[in-house]
């Protein structure tokens, strides 16, 4: 009898239990999962829509304290319609309506001419007191409906990680940047019911990671004050020397979180799109030939490989031939016997092809493989990513490994060439880029980014030691040493490459202009990758990235309060 009892008592207790449990579930959801929803209900005042309003879910940076800022989210007012079968004097209500929202005359006369029309658009994106001015006015055959549209606070801050909202066809959804590559999560179709909430909850927990259509917000690793300075300081690189296009990406070469990505000219993700060219991200959908910022590389692998030491010398002849083929240094002078260290300081060509001849062509090829330069993409959550362009590394001239030794002959994407210079910063290692930190769900569940080592590399020591390379190339040979930090290691290279013609061959006259650098070199927080396509009026990128390389740096120090390693 007792056992009786008692298992009934189970049976009750299961019972008030999983009921409790949905009660308060359904509480949850109420006030918390649809509270905007209800609290939008609440405040119409005015004629609501035939369908369901505009919904997407927000995007949105981090600051450097970790709170999250808006970068894209909806913005709510209403449109004015007009019922023309029962305007009874068309000129008196376009006035009375003129001098709260400017009206198109002939555009709202027309429309109000369409009597046998009970519903004509006139205006849209009111604002909540125009709106109630509009509703006090009683006109009669005039009426407001709320609307939401896409709204980016910043303006045209981060356009090309963000893209925007427009119509594909009869499909409105995310064209470009995050917009596109998370549609699925940000997009809503239809509203989230309470069984749904449940299920999405069951779901949620027992597989997050088959999430990725479930609709959420997304927080960014983007940092907003970041992201301004590197745009105000590309802004002035196209103001000083009137590249075709600039761009800059900074990166935690640790994790690859992207702090900042933008390219010049930019484009405004609320406005309309006239220019179909800006609206590419040129950062991860074209490649180029980068040219000297390569070397640092080859000399990485050289001594990764043991065939070459900092002090490891060469006789530098100026040129080499290659068949009926010179390759040269950029004044093609002979320096004598030289140093590797001193193949970094001047930038040697004949430098690192000697390099090249130690490692052998097939050796170097796989390197810059592993490095992810051969055809390979970083996986960045990022729409219409590039391969790189790398035939020339098939073959089996030894010319083509050559110049491949100092960034000429092959093409990569700047995200691809930043995240390869990044493994000198963090010991050797390639790491996958991404821009997107957490999806948080409608459900409150929230999917986290794991940074990801695609490989190693090179060894630790090879790393370390091309870093300290690069910082006595800052401190002695970059400007003089002009540029040199009193309390900070920096590890920078710049770069300067022909720009190859459609129709084969290199232009005389136009170059690219990269700089890359990494601090504080004993222990990097960022990794900064700047480059200019065809600058006018400086023939290297000493001259026209220098400066906005050391005043970005300068900034992030500041700005992060970094302590000195010097």
């Amino acid at each position: 009898m007792a056992a009786n009892s008692d298992a009934r008592l189970r049976y009750l207790s299961a019972v008030f239990l999983i009921a409790a449990s949905i009660l308060t579930a359904k509480l949850f959801f109420l006030q918390v999962i649809k509270a905007e929803d209800y609290k939008t209900q609440a405040n119409r005042q005015y004629e609501r829509p035939a369908g369901p309003t505009f919904d997407r879910g927000s995007i949105y940076f981090t600051n450097r304290d970790g709170q999250e800022v808006s970068a894209a989210t909806l913005q709510t007012g209403y449109s004015l319609v007009i019922n023309p079968t029962k305007l009874q004097d068309p000129e008196a209500v376009y006035g009375a309506l003129n001098t709260v929202y400017p009206l198109d005359y002939v555009n709202f006369i027309a429309r109000a001419g369409k009597n046998n029309d009970p519903h004509e658009e006139v205006g849209s994106r009111l604002t909540a007191n125009q709106a109630k001015t509009v509703s006090a006015l009683n006109l009669t055959g005039v009426g407001l409906i709320e609307q939401k549209w896409r709204f980016y606070p910043g303006g045209t801050l981060a356009a090309h990680l963000l893209g925007f909202v427009g119509y594909q066809g009869n499909d409105y959804s995310g064209r470009y940047g995050l917009e596109k590559y998370y549609d699925n999560n940000l997009r809503r179709e239809e509203p989230l019911s309470f069984s749904n909430f449940l299920g999405r909850i069951f779901l949620g927990l027992a597989e997050p990671a088959s999430s990725t259509n479930q609709p959420g917000d997304i927080v960014t690793t983007v940092e907003p004050t970041v992201q301004r300075f590197l745009e105000h300081e590309l802004e002035s690189v196209q103001t000083n020397w009137q590249p075709t296009l600039t761009g800059g990406i900074i990166i935690d070469p640790k994790t690859g979180a992207i702090i900042s990505l933008a390219a010049q000219p930019t484009f405004d993700p609320g406005g309309k799109q006239s220019d179909v060219e800006r609206l590419t991200n040129p950062l991860v959908e074209r490649v180029y030939e980068m040219g000297s910022i390569i070397k640092p590389l080859t000399i990485g692998a050289g001594l990764d490989a043991k065939v070459i030491t900092p002090t490891t010398t060469y006789d530098d002849q100026g040129v080499i031939a290659f068949g009926d083929r010179e390759i040269g240094n950029y004044d093609r002078r002979g320096r004598g016997v030289v140093s590797m260290q001193e193949v970094l300081n001047q930038s040697l060509n004949t430098g690192v092809v000697y390099v090249m001849q130690q490692l052998g062509g097939a050796r170097l090829a796989k390197y810059f493989q592993d490095f992810g330069l051969l055809g390979e993409k970083t996986g960045v959550d990022l729409p219409g990513e590039s391969g790189g362009l790398a035939d020339n590394l098939k073959s089996r001239r030894a010319v083509e490994y050559a110049t491949a030794s100092f960034g000429q002959g092959f093409a990569n994407t700047p995200l691809a060439i930043t995240a390869a210079l990044s493994t000198l910063a963090n010991g050797g290692a390639l790491v996958r880029p991404f821009v997107v930190q957490k999806i948080v769900y409608e459900t409150k569940l929230t999917k986290e980014t794991e940074p990801t080592i695609r490989r190693q590399v090179i060894s630790p020591e090879a790393a370390s030691t091309t870093t300290a390379m690069l910082v006595q190339v800052v401190d002695k040979a970059l400007l003089g040493g002009k540029e040199r930090l009193a309390h900070y290691r920096v590890a920078a290279k710049t770069g300067t490459a022909q720009i190859r013609q459609p129709g084969g061959g290199y232009y005389s006259d136009r170059y690219l202009h990269s700089f890359f650098g990494y601090f504080p070199a004993s222990n990097p927080r960022f990794t900064i990758f700047l480059y200019a396509v065809a600058p006018q009026g400086a023939e290297y990128a000493s001259a026209t990235l220098a400066k906005p390389f050391f005043n970005l740096v300068k900034f992030l120090l500041n700005y992060y309060q970094i302590p000195p390693d010097r």
